[in-house]
């Protein structure tokens, strides 16, 4: 029985290994890729690194004046802004759906899991519409203001609502005279906050990557968010080979602020399962 469950465990250390090698696998090559010139990118081996990393970051400064760290400051504000209201949204629409009895309530929340099924991308036409009408297009509204509602991030915060806020409290906070904004904000919210940062970060990353939505309505490239940015200066290295580098450059060094996030949100998760596990 022993071996069989030794077995089971090396086997799923090797699944894991392959899983984590073919995740990471990318990442490596972007970090080498940003460290050759030019010409080196496609003349050497793959994964055989070089020494002009700083040169690359430094063309990728100048190019324009600097455009690149304007994209990487739109696409901070886009996903930094779009996510902070995201998932203050979510959390209430979530509370709601989890803890009050209204009617068309399973209404709505079938038709937030419907909204969960739409992809993004099929939405980004009617909305460019919707906004156009308005004169809300290339603009910074034109972004932030689909990023707001995720159906996804009211989901999963209903789910946790429902499973982290005991009744008992609510009713114990209207005893003691506190209105449900008051209750909201002072007791369901510090009650939520691993599942609330759980929301932040998706809708963060969904945000940071996104393509389609600003592709469609930005037409400024000093407003353009990386993704965006990056993508036309791969168009421009058909005629000038030269950009693929400051393409990788940029690739990479719009991970950075991804994974900082995450190494900065992770203590939260920690804490709370630190935290149950001492109540358990």
């Amino acid at each position: 029985m022993a071996v069989l469950v030794k077995k089971r465990s090396s086997t799923a250390t090797i699944l894991l290994l392959l899983g984590a090698l073919y995740c990471l696998a990318p990442v490596l090559w972007v970090l080498v890729a940003a460290s050759k010139s030019s010409t080196e990118l496609f003349s050497t081996f793959t994964f055989a690194p070089s020494t002009h990393l700083f040169d690359n970051i430094a063309d990728l400064s100048n190019y324009r004046d600097g455009l690149y760290w304007r994209w990487m400051a739109n696409t901070a504000l886009y996903a930094g802004v779009g996510a902070l209201a995201s998932t203050f949204v979510s959390a209430m629409a979530g509370f709601a759906l989890a803890k009050f009895q209204f009617p068309g309530k399973s209404v709505v929340f079938n038709m937030v899991l419907a909204g969960v099924l739409v992809p993004g991308v099929i939405l980004a036409i009617p909305q460019y519409l919707l906004l156009a009408k308005v004169g809300m297009t290339n603009s910074y509204w034109s972004v932030l203001l689909p990023s707001i509602i995720s159906p996804y991030g009211i989901y999963l915060a209903r789910i946790f609502a429902a499973a982290a806020i005991p009744n008992e409290v609510l009713e114990a906070s209207r005893v003691d005279g506190a209105g449900d904004w008051r209750t909201f904000v002072t007791v369901v919210l510090p009650m939520m906050r691993s599942g609330l940062v759980t929301v932040f970060l998706f809708q963060f990353v969904a945000v940071w990557n996104n393509f389609m939505l600003p592709y469609i309505m930005l037409g400024n490239d000093k407003l353009f968010p990386i993704t965006v940015g990056l993508s036309g200066l791969l168009n421009q290295g058909a005629q000038q080979p030269s950009m693929y580098t400051s393409v990788v450059t940029g690739a990479l060094l719009s991970i950075v602020p991804l994974i900082a996030l995450f190494l900065a949100l992770q203590r939260y998760w920690q804490v709370d399962l630190a935290s149950g596990a001492v109540k358990g």
